[in-house]
């Protein structure tokens, strides 16, 4: 059976292990399908994120989502799926441009296998290919998908440029974050719960949790890649430390004014391609209170999303959705 998403085995229920494990297979066959083209070049590097795995933590919101209607199997919830995680593939694809990252997944990522333009259009493909199955989706999917995109950029830009002036970098952080990451993930709780015909309540709470969740899970990878010692994710530990993309726990570190932090203020102000530096800013880091604050973030959203969910009956898609928010504030710390 098919280990289900992040949950690093099952959800604990058996039917709905067997019925996830199944509707992954669905999701993985038409993902698969979508990025093939009759131009060999094309298929091959449309297929190369696809092949190197990944979590399919999306497709599976999605899955999860459509349990709370009344048609858990509606011939739109499988497309849906795939809808948003070609939407996610194609953003990895301008993401590594963008930070010149040379490994994805474990494995070199396009832009550095090809080049920028490959990897760019690439990533254009599969926009193309997203909107493709929208369209049998209806225009309701549609617009709910032009606005994600709308954020997704949006954050993007946000992101590139940086806090405006007087404006915290804590709070342009995390809502760079809130457009990024959790805007897709809040559009999966969305697609599941519409496509499998959940009343108006259910969708708007089901796209609440989404949101909560989206940042949470953006924010427990933050924390790991200052926690962790091994490259399981397929990024280096402290990679985002070493180029000096601020995260939460740093921005929350450079928040300090304590005369005693001024080596570590100094470090995270700058990007650390030095192997040293990079080494004690990181040990500094990880012994800084600024990772308890960190976590307390990380602990506040996935508890506000599990709140979201009290309003849902109690079925094993809801306790599996409740182990997801144990799952991000358990795998840092």
């Amino acid at each position: 059976m098919r280990v289900v998403g992040p949950f690093g085995g099952h959800v604990g229920d058996p039917a709905l292990d067997a019925l996830l494990s199944e509707r992954l297979d669905a999701v993985e066959e038409l993902l698969h399908e979508s990025v093939r083209s009759d131009d060999a070049f094309v298929g091959e590097v449309a297929a190369h994120l696809v092949q190197a795995g990944g979590k399919r933590f999306r497709p599976l919101l999605v899955l999860l989502a459509a349990q709370f209607g009344p048609d858990p199997a509606a011939p739109g919830v499988v497309p849906a799926a795939v809808v948003v995680e070609l939407t996610h593939l194609a953003t990895l694809y301008h993401d590594d441009v963008m930070d010149e990252a040379p490994l994805r997944r474990g494995a070199p990522s396009a832009n550095a296998r090809w080049d920028n333009t490959v990897a760019i259009l690439t990533g254009d493909f599969l926009f193309a290919r997203a909107s493709h199955l929208l369209a049998d989706l209806g225009p309701e999917a549609v617009r709910i998908q032009a606005k994600t995109f709308e954020r997704l950029v949006s954050g993007q830009i946000h992101e590139t440029t940086g806090p405006a002036a007087g404006e915290d970098p804590l709070e342009h952080y995390l809502g760079v974050v809130a457009d990024k990451t959790g805007s897709l993930i809040a559009t999966s709780g969305r697609f599941g719960a519409l496509m499998a015909g959940a009343d108006r309540p259910t969708v708007e709470t089901l796209t609440r949790f989404g949101e909560l969740v989206g940042a949470a899970f953006q924010l427990s990878d933050d924390l790991l890649d200052v926690e962790s010692e091994t490259a399981e994710s397929g990024k280096t530990p402290g990679t985002d430390l070493r180029e000096g993309i601020p995260t939460l726990p740093v921005l929350h570190a450079l928040r300090s004014r304590d005369p005693a932090d001024a080596r570590l203020v100094e470090l995270l102000s700058r990007p650390l391609p030095d192997d040293a530096e990079h080494a004690e800013a990181l040990a500094l880091l990880r012994a800084h209170p600024a990772m308890a604050a960190a976590r307390a973030d990380l602990r506040r959203r996935a508890d506000a999303a599990r709140e979201a969910l009290m309003t849902l009956p109690v079925t094993p898609a809801r306790a599996a959705l409740e182990q997801l928010c144990d799952v991000l504030v358990g795998r840092s710390g």
